[in-house]
């Protein structure tokens, strides 16, 4: 109880335990919101890239990147066929359509991934041949160029939130505290998916020169 008998209301006015002063905390983290879609798909982008990126090991992966011509359209490998790892050096495409082998073939060699394909009538198989030294010291280096992209995507984004922030504080709908606080908040975000971006090139260097 306050003097005069006065209840006391247990919670001060001011900022909330997020930083921003109510009801502006909800306008800040709804710019931030908005935003996350980007940053997934700034992810997304990436891991795409990476799979893309050969190892020693057979991977359905590896064939992301193969458009096959179908009847006048190009489609995805994985549209028109089921692919599977025979083992650990060899991968097996299994058609839907049994008229479509040569196209695959074809799509394959188009996509210079430096397999060479062969057919039986029924499958198409890939044996990844063996990677050299040198070879695998390009694709670290390759990992590092997908990874430098991956962050580049997402300070972009992250410029977009600061825009929309600052504008808000322009607007006079949020104070500079707002803006240093949403700065710090938006940079953990960044943070966390740097160090995911990191982390998963780093396995993946990992994985490339383990021969």
């Amino acid at each position: 109880m306050e003097r005069g008998g006065r209840p006391r209301s247990g919670r001060r006015k001011g900022k909330t335990p997020f930083g921003f002063s109510p009801p502006r905390i909800y306008m800040i983290q709804d710019i931030i919101n908005q935003h996350k879609e980007q940053f997934e798909k700034v992810i997304e982008h990436f891991h795409h890239e990476l799979s893309s990126v050969r190892t020693g090991r057979a991977n359905p992966a590896l064939l992301s990147t193969v458009m096959v011509e179908s009847y006048g359209s190009k489609v995805p490998l994985n549209q028109l066929a089921n692919i599977t790892v025979s083992d650990a050096k060899t991968l097996t495409i299994s058609p839907w359509d049994k008229g479509q082998l040569g196209e695959i073939e074809k799509g394959i060699q188009a996509a210079n991934l430096g397999f060479n394909p062969s057919s039986d009538g029924s499958v198409v198989r890939i044996t990844l041949p063996p990677l050299t030294e040198d070879r695998r010291k390009e694709m670290v280096k390759l990992v590092g160029q997908i990874e430098e992209q991956a962050r580049i995507g997402i300070r972009k984004v992250r410029e977009e939130i600061m825009k929309a922030v600052k504008n808000s504080e322009t607007e006079g709908q949020s104070t500079k505290d707002d803006v240093a606080s949403a700065q710090k908040k938006v940079q953990e975000i960044i943070d966390k998916y740097n160090d995911q971006i990191k982390e998963t090139c780093k396995d993946k260097e990992t994985e490339l020169m383990t021969v």
